[in-house]
């Protein structure tokens, strides 16, 4: 049974695979571009064209990662980094999310007036602080790191992570081209995070096979798979990610502008799901692609056929392996529970 937006609106949501620099309103980009007009070089292209996904573009990862090339020109101040993180807060309160985990890359944003990357953490730990605050949600933090960047530069920003667990920086994160550049020189940086209280996500599985998986749960000993859809290429790693617990934070409409499914009807969701793998939904990059949680959700239930009680069964999940500590988390579930009648 279809149900109307307003209904996926409603459900209390988590997400935990957003990115910040995917985040930027369009609006938000413009102001800026007006304000920075010297600085922003000058193109044929509409800037529309430049950040998000368009239904002419082909969807490869080659095109969706250079919407980010754009993007990285626009962070020239404290206040612009300020109030994107703001936005993004909001824009998550404003679709129900009761539960936001945003991930961001300090040196993405440290890049155009090469800002220290530890002041540049710092200003999207108290803006998300506040704005959590503001708009009533919960909200933690996950450094992303970059597979095509120096691991010398990932090093400095898990220990900058680490020093900043107190002001809800939980988690670092391994980005980037999975299809050019490995995981392994990572290692022990990964490793070390984890030591200093760091919990683990890695983008793997999703413009590289399974062993991309395997590895990211064996070698980097990951928490959670960013994507992760084409773990289903190999049963051994499928068994070994049921077998460890592994959480899947899938993104459906990102899996598909990315090329990593070759069609919305292709996508694997309902295969994993039904492979007893921990799959949860999240949003990506929702400016780039022009969605929302509840349109991922919506979008799941209707057209990829997962039941209404394993998607409410899918966001209490995403509560349960978040990287909250667990007095919060089991707080946080008990009230998703609550609110969802399970």
């Amino acid at each position: 049974m279809d149900h109307p937006i307003d209904f996926y609106q409603s459900l209390p949501k988590v997400d935990l695979h957003r990115h910040l620099e995917g985040s930027l309103r369009l609006r938000t980009i413009r102001e800026i571009t007006r304000a920075q007009r010297s600085k922003t070089p000058a193109s044929s292209k509409p800037l529309s064209d430049r950040v998000r996904v368009q239904t002419s573009d082909p969807n490869t990862y080659q095109n969706f990662l250079a919407k980010f090339d754009t993007l990285r020109l626009f962070y020239r101040s404290p206040e612009v980094i300020q109030r994107v993180t703001r936005e993004a807060v909001e824009d998550a309160a404003k679709d129900a999310i009761h539960y936001l985990e945003l991930r961001f890359s300090p040196v993405a944003l440290s890049h155009a007036e090469r800002f220290p990357l530890g002041e540049v953490m710092d200003w999207v730990c108290v803006s998300a602080s506040q704005a959590a605050r503001d708009f009533n949600l919960r909200v933690r933090l996950i450094a992303s790191v970059n597979r095509h960047e120096s691991p010398e530069l990932a090093e400095q920003v898990a220990w900058l992570s680490a020093e900043r667990i107190p002001h809800g920086l939980l988690g670092l994160d391994l980005a980037g081209n999975e299809a050019e550049f490995p995981m392994v020189p990572f290692q022990g940086i990964f490793k070390e995070a984890r030591l200093s209280g760091l919990k683990l996500t890695v983008h793997a599985g999703e413009w590289a096979g399974a062993e991309n998986v395997r590895q990211a749960i064996e070698i980097l000993n990951a928490d959670r798979i960013g994507h992760g859809v084409r773990v289903m290429e190999d049963s051994e790693t499928v068994a070994l990610a049921r077998e460890r617990g592994t959480a899947f934070e899938v993104c459906v409409t990102s899996n598909y502008h990315t090329g990593a499914v070759g069609s919305l009807q292709d996508h694997p969701l309902m295969k994993m799901v039904r492979a007893g793998l921990n799959v949860v939904l999240g949003t990506d990059d929702p400016s780039i692609s022009q969605i929302t949680l509840s349109n991922e959700y919506r979008r799941s239930c209707e057209d990829l056929e997962l039941p209404q009680d394993q998607l409410k069964e899918r966001i209490l999940l995403a509560a349960q392996v978040s990287f909250l500590q667990e007095t919060e988390r089991k707080k946080l579930v008990e009230e998703l529970r609550q609110e969802l009648h399970l």
